[in-house]
């Protein structure tokens, strides 16, 4: 039986398509061409120079030097130059845009499934405004998926124990096939889903129905209280851990010397697994460890909320002083908790 084929599946619109496209046919034509050549070119000399008695010696030809710098300095030549295009594609595409907007994206078998900045949650679908970047950070429950969308001409492996990002811009509102593309179990066949590209308008309007708890930051600061990790981390400074307001994106230097930046992987290793990660000039044995106690989804949630706050004072935290230390009440706030013990991360 032949299924039916979505009228929008072939209308291949986003920003890097021209480019891969222009990229793809551009090596096809260049090795076609080549190969061909050199097919012709064997057959020619089998035939031209093949023995004709039993008796016939081959005559000694001298080396031409110019032919032979041409026959290796010609392909040697054009095939750089395909790789210096491809790796200007390859950069391109591996480098999100500065306004992109980030997607989490969660592979588990067999679904996808995604969360929006704002809360939003989606099963096998991802809603997109039409000429706005999205970033997407992705990680794997399980085993190794691959986020494939021929028509944005984009895929990525989606691995168990660290984030992958990957972008795309759609230029043009449509419904587009989201397929994982390695085999990752029984039902990988069915592990699929629609991207819906929308206008800035009918984005605007799906978007206000929001998140059932609010934002992901939201999210993540009510999980930042519930596991106690403001017993440690203290917005004025003075705690026992370092203070995460402005952390995220920044240079650190662990105990051990090395340089790192706190970005995703960082944060969610160190969360995990604290060990061999404290910054320098803290404890390490304070840090524990939230293996097996915390969700991926609640990992992003509360990495969300450390890259939100930026280098601003979190809303119902009170400034320090101008001698520098905290308000009278600000130890008070921070021991609330869900009934953990003081820790944090």
């Amino acid at each position: 039986m032949r299924l039916p084929i979505h009228p929008d599946l072939l209308a291949m619109q986003s920003t890097v398509r021209p480019e891969y496209d222009r990229f793809f046919w551009i090596c096809v034509i260049i090795c076609t061409t080549v190969a061909t050549a050199i097919a012709f070119f064997l057959i020619y000399s089998a035939w031209h120079y093949r023995r004709r008695n039993a008796n016939e010696l081959p005559s000694q030809l001298d080396v031409k030097v110019p032919a032979e710098a041409l026959w290796i300095g010609i392909p040697f030549l054009i095939f750089l130059g395909m790789f210096f295009y491809g790796a200007k594609l390859y950069f391109d595409i591996e480098r999100p845009p500065d306004n992109a907007e980030t997607v989490y994206v969660e592979a588990k078998q067999w679904m996808w499934k995604v969360q929006h900045p704002n809360g939003i949650r989606e099963i096998n679908a991802l809603h997109v405004p039409v000429g706005q970047a999205i970033r997407l950070k992705m990680i794997s429950q399980d085993v190794i998926h691959s986020f494939y969308v021929p028509a944005f001409r984009i895929k990525q492996d989606v691995l168990p124990g660290r984030y992958t990002t990957i972008w795309f811009e759609a230029d043009k509102p449509g419904t587009y096939h989201l397929f994982c593309a390695e085999y990752c179990g029984l039902n990988h066949s069915q592990m699929k889903g629609w991207i819906y590209a929308l206008s800035p308008g009918d984005y605007a309007r799906w978007v206000q129905q929001g998140g059932a708890e609010g934002s992901l930051a939201d999210t993540g600061e009510k999980l930042f209280h519930q596991f106690a990790c403001s017993n440690c981390h203290h917005f004025a400074g003075h705690g026992p851990g370092p203070n995460l307001v402005g952390l995220y994106g920044s240079t650190v230097q662990l105990q051990n010397g090395q340089t790192i930046v706190v970005d995703d992987d960082y944060l969610r290793r160190h969360i995990l697994t604290p060990s061999g990660l404290t910054v320098e000039g803290f404890h390490s044995s304070i840090m524990p460890t939230y293996q097996g106690q915390l969700t991926e989804d609640q990992l992003i949630a509360l990495i969300a909320y450390i890259q939100a706050l930026g280098n601003r004072t979190p809303e119902g935290v009170m400034a320090p002083d101008a001698q520098g230390s905290p308000n009278p009440g600000e130890h008070q706030r921070e021991s609330r908790s869900a009934g953990k013990s003081p820790g944090g991360f």
